[in-house]
């Protein structure tokens, strides 16, 4: 929340002494801090080279919190044994190519929509955060070099298209995974400006509304076009200060987070009361459904990059993290409740956007931070499984109806084609228009070239 309050004659003091602290501008949490010089901002921008016709692209991208089964959702193996293969069957889907899980006949119906790649992996540990960082990274953390996130890189390059954030994350950020690891869901060496607006809130709820967009009830209009002289009262108590290019980008960041509170474009995003009822029970009435709906709703007013996390932990609710047995979640559990919401939303997006001409524009991609085990575990599930497992994506230039790569007879390992984290943001970064030859200012002021994250997006697709 911003905080207009004029400096008292103590903290101006520290203003004539060049010394910024948050609490002399704004807290805006995500927005509040500065992580890059204003010379580093500017040169990123010279850099930057996007393909003709990708200006406007975006991207949504689900992260499915907890390593969804490959096996019984997207690369199963009905000839193996029984203790690999499962329970459930695979049916036939729009696409020739492509054969899912009797779990998910909404998907089955738009499979011309999006491909598949089966032969993803990743070295990291089988812990939940250490796969979240990766996946969405494209790197793992070393050295204490935090990689920002794909968003967070979309952010700084093509920077803000409306007065909402360009890098938002739904509902809210990853909770705990287990490793105490980053989780990748923030701006890394690119700074705290460049971390995402995170909601907050259960878009689900009755009376929704997103407490961090209007000020507190408790301060008046007046009383914030006062505060907003906040900047007239830095003019005038220091040139020196004013000269400071940092300070300059961090004004940037302050006029950038009042537009967010104040504009009334931004408040009828987030309004999920204009939909018609039948729009909303269309994605379902739930949690994730109805933050795919607000998702649609963003990229319309020109947000750039969209996390949406299925589920927040891998704690206390049913979740991916199919292990078969309490405090996890059952096969049956995601048979009955987790894969039924899931079905239900993400159709729902992919065919609102088509209707409403956006997803040409709109990459989507379903990630998630691993696989589950081959072999059915005695609980009757199945465990973490970084060693194979599947990632797809529709719109935002992809072909859809395609499988690239191939795993091995019971889904263990990539058998063609092996797919890594990097591989995946940089597939991307390629929809979203970036040449490879940009680069970012990294840790140090050392360049740090998109390259660095991946190499090879998967060509295939496009």
């Amino acid at each position: 929340m911003l905080d207009f309050t004029p400096p008292t004659p103590n903290e101006r003091a520290r203003l004539c002494g060049n010394s910024v602290s948050r609490r002399d501008f704004l807290t805006v949490g995500a927005l509040s801090a500065i992580g890059l010089s204003l010379p580093q901002y500017l040169q990123a921008k010279e850099h930057l080279k996007v393909r003709p016709g990708t200006e406007n692209r975006a991207c949504i991208m689900i992260f499915n919190l907890g390593g969804p089964s490959h096996v019984d959702l997207w690369d199963m193996k009905p000839d193996a044994p029984r203790e690999i293969r499962g329970p459930f069957k695979p049916i036939r889907t729009k696409s020739e190519a492509i054969d899912i899980s009797e779990l998910l006949p909404l998907h089955a119906k738009i499979a011309d929509k999006f491909s598949i790649v089966r032969s993803c992996h990743h070295d990291g540990a089988a812990v939940h955060d250490a796969g979240w960082q990766m996946m969405q990274t494209g790197r793992r953390f070393t050295g204490g070099i935090h990689t920002p996130h794909a968003g967070a890189v979309t952010s700084y390059l093509k920077g803000r298209k409306s007065d909402l954030p360009p890098f938002i994350v739904l509902p809210q950020l990853m909770g705990r995974g287990g490793g105490n690891l980053p989780n990748g869901q923030a701006g890394g060496f690119l700074g705290k400006a460049y971390d995402p607006f995170a909601l907050m809130a259960n878009p689900a709820k009755k009376n929704f509304k997103v407490p961090d967009l209007l000020p507190p009830d408790k301060i008046g209009e007046n009383r914030i076009e006062r505060r907003k002289r906040l900047r007239q009262i830095v003019d005038e108590t220091t040139k020196k200060f004013e000269a400071s290019e940092d300070v300059r980008l961090l004004d940037e960041n302050f006029q950038a987070a009042f537009r967010l509170m104040t504009s009334k474009k931004a408040r009828e995003a987030f309004d999920l009361s204009k939909e018609p009822q039948k729009v909303r029970e269309r994605y379902g009435m739930t949690r994730f459904g109805q933050c795919c709906l607000l998702a649609r709703r963003l990229i319309e007013s020109g947000v750039r990059f969209i996390t949406i996390n299925t589920f927040l932990t891998v704690f206390d609710e049913i979740t991916w993290d199919i292990h078969g047995s309490k405090p996890f979640t059952s096969i049956k559990g995601m048979k009955e409740i987790v894969c039924p919401m899931y079905d239900k939303a993400y159709s729902a997006l992919i065919e609102d956007l088509d209707q409403r001409g956006l997803l040409g524009d709109t990459l989507v991609t379903n990630l998630s931070e691993f696989g589950r085990t081959p072999k059915v575990n005695p609980a009757g599930g199945r465990d973490h499984w970084p060693q194979c497992f599947s990632a797809y994506f529709a719109g935002g230039g992809i072909k859809g109806g395609r499988v690239v790569g191939k795993s091995d007879p019971i889904g263990g390992f990539p058998a063609e084609r092996p797919t890594n984290p990097g591989d995946i943001v940089a597939t991307i970064f390629h929809s979203l228009g970036f040449d490879h030859q940009s680069h970012l200012p990294g840790p140090g002021n050392r360049p740090f070239p998109l390259t660095d994250f991946g190499t090879e997006p998967i060509k295939e697709f496009f």
